[in-house]
């Protein structure tokens, strides 16, 4: 049954970690098994590595990706197993709109497993490891995070490119440029400047030739309109036509993610309650921070997977 109210989000990079999902695969043959069909899709052994594997190891975006997604589809299909409330709409943190088209109809999970993989190596690729840099700013308005970033834009490149909640916002470039917009975001009266531990500076124009690189194995790709409506991290709107979503999909490697945005519209659309679908509670937290109306659950280990199926 379909929920009016009911809004399902994925979680993008930084929610992995050593021994996640472990709990709620002791009790769920499936999330094992949906692990198992993306470690022969890609030919490694993705629940080894995140349950006996390195932190560092999982944090380079080529495994990062494939293991997140894996993650909230088996989730997803562990919730329809258990015959959930159908969500009336959808939307994805960053690399977690991938796991929305495909929970939503749009894209297959072996193709989408495929088209992560290389996006992590092309998103890799466009700046070495150790050359570009994220930094979370907290307690901070949006327009002088701006303004810090563009007074740094001397040194390289360094944009805001996740929205994420009021007072937290990620900048993201080349290392002395985001060092120099940190120091500034700090003097303008900023709580905190975190560095963040990911590989490469995702959603700022140095993506770009990430972006051309995947184009040609997103075209090749079937995609189908979503059975579900997805929030998109571009423009915050929904899309329904398949070429539109590709180029939608494309555009976001480097631009940047719209959060408060998305999880505004998601409430617009209706939703009141939103089941975070995939390792961590980083997205409920987020939301609590956006709108204190919507409610938000977790679904990682087996007491809130529970909590959330009786969701009303």
């Amino acid at each position: 049954m379909t929920k009016s109210n009911l809004a399902f989000v994925f979680p993008g990079q930084g929610s992995q970690k050593i021994g996640m999902l472990a709990e709620l695969a002791s009790q769920n043959p499936t999330v094992e098994a949906t692990f198992r069909e993306a470690s022969d899709v890609l030919n490694y052994d993705l629940w080894q590595m995140i349950q006996q594997g390195e932190q560092e190891a999982i944090n380079l975006t080529e495994r990062t990706q494939p293991i997140l997604l894996a993650s909230s589809v088996a989730i997803w299909r562990l919730w329809n197993e258990h015959n959930g409330a159908q969500p009336s709409q959808m939307a994805g943190h960053s690399l977690g709109e991938w796991s929305a088209l495909v929970c939503s109809g749009v894209v297959d999970f072996a193709d989408a497993l495929k088209i992560v993989r290389a996006r992590g190596q092309y998103m890799q690729q466009a700046v070495p490891v150790g050359e570009g840099a994220m930094a979370a700013i907290i307690g901070l308005e949006d327009q002088a995070i701006l303004d810090a970033c563009s007074d740094a834009q001397s040194l390289g490149v360094v944009d805001a490119v996740n929205f994420n909640a009021p007072g937290q916002v990620v900048i993201a470039g080349s290392n002395g440029a985001v060092e120099a917009a940190m120091d500034a975001c700090k003097a303008a009266g900023a709580k905190r400047a975190l560095p963040l531990p990911v590989s490469a500076p995702f959603h700022t124009s140095l993506m770009k030739p990430a972006a051309v690189n995947l184009a040609d194995l997103v075209n090749s790709v079937t995609f189908s309109a979503p059975q579900v409506p997805v929030v998109h991290n571009v423009h915050a709107q929904t899309e329904s036509n398949p070429e539109t979503i590709k180029a939608l999909m494309l555009e976001q490697i480097y631009s940047p993610v719209k959060w408060v945005d998305c999880v505004n519209q998601l409430k617009n659309n209706g939703a009141t309650t939103l089941i975070e679908c995939g390792p961590g509670k980083v997205l409920s937290g987020l939301s609590k921070r956006i709108d204190r109306e919507i409610s938000s659950l977790a679904t990682d280990n087996v007491a809130d997977f529970t909590a959330a199926l009786e969701t009303k």
